[in-house]
């Protein structure tokens, strides 16, 4: 009776808070009163698609590990989740949060059938009492995780029986004592919580969730003081003073947990309306650059925050966790910055931490990383293994937690303003169907090569001429866009985002032209990194592939394999670069586009026809060549490339031309170069 009462509340409370409380976009709910109004709306899952190359990144993601896990890893295959006597805690949850959407946004038959097997128990576990899961699960941390499942099947399906399970347990959490210790996960990483809290606010307009959620907020970990004081800087790192004890303290310099945690200010201040929630995000990114920044828009944390040297880690889930972050943190806010840094993390830190075939992952990944193995580093806390491509080279939560980060991105190209249009909150292939003005179905195609070339074009598709705002962001690394349609053309400069607010009729194109210059970014003992668009470039170096069995069984099914990967030429180059002209000695060329993007030649991918690993033949999508000179005392230490010498380096040898690759196409790289001093060489770079 329970489930038939919420069922109904639902519907009535919908239909209610549909009339009294709406306001703005008139197609798809924002926050209703008394929260604060978010910059943007995201649209229901399945309203955008991959188009182009990142289509096939995604098929080729269905065809990896994420089409096949749960068919050979046995906690998957055993989980208690689906009724069996294996893990009941956060796997099966983790791995549904990425096969939903990558189920529904590819339409693939066979993954939908996999997320049904796994829904339907889910589902019939509610008790009355709201409580959901296996029976063995006490734990409230996996239910937050399963929260943001129920709620994309639900946006996929409009299955009101998700919609019930969620009200259920948001209710069970309204009456139940808090429970949310700092030192555990579920206290730590409560504000998870408010993800699917808000959303379920603006579906049924209940007023007793946000009095959840308030309470939620007031009895959890207190990441707003966090970033504000923020205890673990630089000096922390250093001095080796970061815990790393299994106390509440250590759990605030957990990587995955800063990486959650980073929006947690910003999703109370839809409810707060309070700067300090506001401003502590910013702070807190800016502090993770300042004490922890990675090349490719992340921080380290092997498992715990390290620090700014190029030889420390970033685990996978961080990266992941992050992207879902900032992509919750634009729609809140609104602000550019966030889709420029989520940009830099899907299109350097995610595919430089997977192979291209997507059967294989690192659990670390190391902006310097010059070779591929179980030897020992300078981790602050993980395994020797955790630099290794496969199958679980560390905690399993990696394996588990991994395959949201492209699906959810697609997912985010595109979300709704509020006065019924929409904004390209990031670049990609796509195509959003979306209604927009007052319920006119339109469709805009996105075709473009983004992110290895600047051009970008946008195709209108409209029964009848339609009037709404197009806003088309202007990455800050870009400062200006050329835009064309109609027969005009003009240079958009000094603003972050273009607002095109027209009539539109059926056909009508949109091209923009984002400049796609070279530039340098200074980085740790002021070495550089080379910047074209979002993406990072790092030195190509010769590889070799072998295949090994770790402590983990990688259980050998289809590509399921770990790798050991050695250089077979110099990594310990310092770059030729004439800051006063940028372009000095570079030369680029666009590749054509193969199916896998980010892979590189000589690459081992996994051939489903011929079921072996071959040799991938194909060039990356973008090759640079520029000059290096090699530094004879830059050598390895404790088995990484040890950090760059202090630069500008004074020139011992000749100089070379070198190689450079998108950082996502690499599996070894040099991406912090040490820098010559080319006041010593002005004949030799004429």
């Amino acid at each position: 009776m329970k489930k038939i009462y919420f069922l109904l509340a639902a519907l009535l409370i919908i239909s209610v808070s549909s009339c009294s409380k709406h306001k703005g976009n008139v197609n798809y709910r924002n926050n209703p009163e008394p929260l604060k109004t978010n910059a943007y709306i995201k649209l229901p899952l399945g309203a955008v698609k991959p188009a182009g190359w990142l289509k096939s990144q995604l098929e080729v993601q269905a065809e990896g590990l994420t089409g096949h896990l749960d068919e050979f890893w046995p906690d998957l295959v055993n989980s208690s989740w689906l009724g069996g006597e294996g893990e009941g805690w956060e796997r099966g949850p983790y791995y549904l949060d990425g096969l939903v959407p990558l189920a529904y946004i590819l339409d693939d038959k066979r993954l939908i059938e996999k997320v049904q097997k796994w829904i339907k128990p889910m589902i019939e576990s509610a008790r009355d009492s709201g409580w959901y899961g296996p029976a063995r699960n006490k734990d409230r941390w996996p239910l937050a995780v399963s929260n943001k499942v129920l709620m994309q099947y639900f946006e996929a399906t409009g299955d009101s029986s998700a919609l019930n399970v969620l009200l259920g347990y948001f209710r069970y959490l309204h009456t139940a004592p808090p429970d949310w210790p700092a030192i555990d996960w579920r206290g730590v990483r409560a504000m998870e919580n408010a993800v699917t809290g808000y959303w379920l606010y603006r579906q049924t307009g209940e007023e007793w969730i946000i009095e959840t959620i308030k309470t939620i907020q007031e009895t959890s970990a207190d990441w707003t003081s966090y970033y504000e004081k923020y205890p673990w800087d630089s000096t922390a790192a250093a001095n080796k003073t970061i815990p790393h004890n299994g106390t509440a303290e250590d759990k605030t310099a957990h990587g995955v947990n800063n990486a959650m945690a980073i929006k947690y200010p910003g999703l109370w201040y839809q409810q707060s309306g309070d700067d300090r929630y506001k401003n502590a995000v910013y702070e807190g990114i800016r502090k993770y650059d300042l004490n922890h920044g990675q090349a490719g828009g992340r921080f380290s944390c092997d498992e715990h925050l390290s620090g700014k040297g190029p030889n420390q880690g970033t685990e996978l889930c961080t990266v992941v966790e992050y992207m879902f972050s900032l992509e919750k943190l634009f729609e809140i806010f609104g602000d550019s910055r966030f889709s420029d840094r989520l940009e830099l993390l899907t299109y350097n830190s995610l595919p430089g931490t997977t192979t291209p075939d997507f059967w294989a992952h690192q659990y670390d990944q190391q902006a310097n990383q010059v070779l591929v193995s179980a030897a020992k580093r300078d981790w602050s806390s993980n395994g020797d293994y955790s630099n290794i491509y496969g199958l679980m080279p560390n905690f399993g939560c990696c394996l588990a937690n991994m395959h949201q980060g492209w699906p959810k991105f697609v997912e985010s190209l595109w979300m709704a303003t509020n006065d019924n249009g929409l904004v390209a909150v990031a670049y990609g292939p796509s195509v959003v169907k979306a209604k927009v003005a007052d319920g006119a179905d339109i469709t805009i195609s996105e075709e473009t090569d983004y992110p290895f070339n600047g051009l970008i074009t946008f195709t209108i598709d409209t029964d009848k001429p339609v009037r709404f705002p197009i806003e088309l962001r202007i990455p800050a690394w870009a400062d200006s866009v050329t835009v064309e349609y109609r027969g005009k053309s003009f240079v958009r400069k000094g603003e972050d985002l273009i607002r095109l607010n027209e009539k539109w009729k059926d056909g009508e194109r949109i091209t923009l032209q984002v400049p796609m210059n070279i530039r340098y970014e200074r980085r740790y003992n002021n070495s550089a990194s080379l910047m074209r668009g979002p993406l990072y470039f790092s030195l190509r170096i010769a590889k070799e592939y072998k295949s090994v069995k770790i402590n983990y069984d990688n259980y050998g099914y289809k590509g399921s394999t770990d790798w050991e990967i050695t250089p077979k030429s110099p990594w310990n180059y310092g770059l030729l670069l004439d800051e006063r002209n940028p372009l000095r000695g570079i030369n680029i060329t666009e590749n054509p586009l193969g199916r896998l993007a980010f892979a590189d030649k000589d690459d081992m991918v996994w051939s489903e026809d011929s079921s072996k690993y071959v040799l991938y033949q194909n060039d990356a999508p973008v090759v640079i060549k520029t000059r290096g000179i090699r530094i004879p005392e830059w050598t390895m230490k404790n088995n990484s490339a040890d950090v760059p010498p202090v630069s500008p380096v004074a020139p011992q040898g000749d100089p070379e031309v070198i190689e450079l690759v998108p950082y996502g196409c690499t599996r070894l790289r040099i991406t912090e170069f040490p820098v010559m001093d080319v006041t010593l060489m002005e004949e030799v770079i004429k």
